[in-house]
């Protein structure tokens, strides 16, 4: 077991315990992972400190219920994703507003003026072309697909960590990690010079 595995666990039962300063340690040790694990899945600063505060107010309410049959890195990509999705149907849900519409006021009619906050043409360029195909194909897979991607290739989580954290099947992790290669190699099809395809 390793030292780091250790420090957890002895930090998670003095939080069980009731020992706040034990539990944000335990959130101090692991909340740079937790927002980029975020950020992966979102690619926005705001939406994934909202997934990481989100996410460890939920580790707050059920760190009693861990019992450590998992690491708890596994359990809190577990937490982490499951935020990801429950935002992601709140904003399927919500109302969208036109960028075309106006306001009316008493004093007429006032053009709703909505801030772009995307990346400058400068910005692109630097990121570097493929990075940020890669990155809207990425974004074009459905969420859970999106997450298997993120977990596997970018946090080197194996086949193994991915089921406990999502809660499936290893085989169930294998086909749809597969089926989520096969999407992202048609969306890439268009750049296959750039990708080498």
């Amino acid at each position: 077991m390793s030292e780091s595995h250790l420090d957890d666990e002895m930090l998670i039962r003095r939080a069980q315990g009731g020992d706040r300063s034990s539990f944000d340690a335990l959130i101090a040790k692991h909340s740079v992972r937790a927002y980029q694990y975020a950020f992966r899945l979102t690619r926005n600063a705001e939406e994934a400190s909202d997934v990481v505060a989100e996410g460890f107010v939920r580790v707050y309410n059920a760190i009693q219920n861990f019992k450590g049959q998992s690491a708890f890195t596994t359990w809190l990509y577990r937490i982490m994703t499951n935020c990801f999705l429950d935002i992601r149907k709140k904003e399927k849900s919500r109302q969208a507003i036109s960028i075309e519409s106006a306001l009316v006021t008493s004093e007429g009619d006032v053009e709703l003026q909505i801030e772009d906050d995307s990346a400058s043409p400068h910005d692109i360029t630097e990121r570097g072309e493929r990075e940020v195909r890669f990155e809207v194909a990425v974004g074009k897979l459905p969420e859970y697909q999106r997450a298997m991607i993120v977990m596997y290739h970018a946090e080197s989580m194996s086949y193994e960590e991915i089921a406990a954290s999502l809660d499936l099947p290893i085989g169930t992790v294998k086909s749809r990690l597969n089926r989520a290669r096969l999407t992202l190699r048609d969306l890439l099809q268009k750049d296959a010079e750039l990708f080498q395809i």
